[in-house]
């Protein structure tokens, strides 16, 4: 049965069937070949019953308020004002990449978004100024990638709501990991650039009066971060109320700022539309996928099957860290996440491994599908912004990022209280 439901994924996914037709039909199909009940009566029932949830109502709404600093040019005056802190440093702009892509991840919730956004804003600088193309354009890619787990993250509002684990506290969860990769892609770029300067450039001096002028402009960003996370951490707000809150702190902001209009609005809710379709029907093909998975017993064999290989704790998560990473290369992320998670979940709590810190390792292993080939969707993202050249070039410039995503995964192996502090200290 395991077999023959991976062909028919593997065929289905082969031939461009998207992900959510792909899941549905082979939850079809398992049905009609191996139950000898009409599963496929459930579908309304299952669908309705697991997806009408006052959580996942998060997800359109951090993804309208990606779309207002998008929209309303914060995220853009925040790039310009990082750009003026950060481009004295060897690598110049690849700094302003990384830390205007931490921020705006600190409001979006969104990889693609992400990335989306600052390539629109750097990429046209790359050539301006004179810097490698290749690992400026996987520097945004890479750093598009902290949309999922700097909070809030739409993907950790789906983790926690297939395994039942407190998003807050995930949310809290991925505020140190996040900030620390963010760190290490900057000195990445940094090393890189001393030891081959031709890479990225430094450039004109800025005075310190320059700079303090900027500060208004990273206001808006720092401002929606502390009502949407501070909202959490203080406890009278969960996820959802925070990503409304975060919405009505932007449309304000934007209207001071002069540049609310019914023009800007009607484009935000229509990329929010069709983001939120297209991320709900993947739930919505994954749940009934599952539900047919549990009913045949599938799922139970596989986790027998691996509680049963005889590894150590740690042997088998790295067995499972090797499936993540291959998985990535072919599978799109959210769908990859949903598919395997009823799967692994059980087996990592049988463990004896956190469910929170998991999660965020889980994160990591998703983000690096982002900016992994053949399927990573950043790579196309930065590409399809870029316009020219091959995106080849981006796939070599995002390979130093992938080895300091490798390195931070070993860290929270090592170290999963760097995970678990904050979480311990959230009421």
């Amino acid at each position: 049965m395991a077999i023959v439901s991976l062909i028919i994924l593997l065929t289905l996914l082969l031939l461009s069937i998207p992900v959510a037709a792909t899941m549905g039909v082979l939850g079809i199909i398992l049905e009609k070949l191996y139950s000898p009940f009409p599963l496929i009566r459930a579908i309304g029932d299952v669908a309705w019953s697991e997806n009408a949830s006052f959580v996942l109502f998060a997800i359109p709404l951090f993804i309208l308020l990606g779309q207002i600093l998008l929209k309303s040019g914060i995220a853009g005056d925040t790039y310009k004002a990082i750009d003026k802190w950060l481009s004295w440093l060897p690598g110049g702009l690849m700094h302003a990449n990384i830390m205007t892509s931490a921020l705006f991840a600190a409001t979006s919730g969104s990889s693609v978004a992400t990335a989306a956004t600052i390539g629109t804003l750097a990429l046209p600088q790359a050539e301006k100024y004179g810097y490698n193309e290749s690992l400026f354009a996987g520097s945004i890619a890479a750093g598009g990638t902290l949309g999922i787990l700097i909070p809030p993250s739409i993907n950790l509002i789906v983790y926690g709501f297939l395994t039942n684990t407190s998003i807050p506290r995930l949310f809290v969860a991925g505020i140190i990991p996040g900030v620390m990769l963010a760190f290490l892609f900057m000195f990445m770029i940094l090393i890189l650039c001393i030891i081959y300067p031709k890479l990225g450039k430094v450039k004109k001096g800025i005075s310190w009066q320059e700079r303090i002028k900027t500060i208004t402009n990273l206001l808006p960003i720092l401002i929606i971060f502390l009502v949407v996370v501070g909202s959490i951490y203080a406890g009278f707000a969960t996820p959802t109320e925070s990503a409304a809150m975060g919405v009505i702190a932007s449309l304000i902001i934007t209207a001071i700022r002069g540049n609310l209009s019914l023009n800007l609005l009607k484009e935000s809710i229509e990329g929010t539309m069709r983001s939120t379709g297209m991320i709900m029907l993947i739930l919505l093909a994954a749940t009934y996928l599952n539900f047919i998975l549990v009913s045949l017993g599938l799922t139970d064999i596989l986790q027998d099957f691996i509680r049963n290989l005889g590894f150590s704790p740690l042997n088998t998560l790295l067995i499972i860290i090797a499936m993540y990473i291959v998985l990535g290369f072919f599978i799109e992320t959210l769908s990859m996440m949903v598919l395997t998670i009823p799967i692994v979940y059980p087996v990592i709590l049988n463990l004896g491994f956190d469910p929170i810190w998991f999660g965020i390792l889980l994160i990591l292993l998703i983000e690096m599908a982002l900016i992994t080939p053949p399927v990573g969707l950043n790579l196309y993202v930065v590409q399809g912004v870029r316009g020219k050249g091959s995106i080849k070039e981006i796939i070599i410039g995002s390979v130093p990022f992938v080895i300091m995503m490798i390195i931070m995964i070993a860290v929270l192996i090592m170290f999963p209280e760097i995970v678990l502090y904050l979480p311990a200290k959230f009421n």
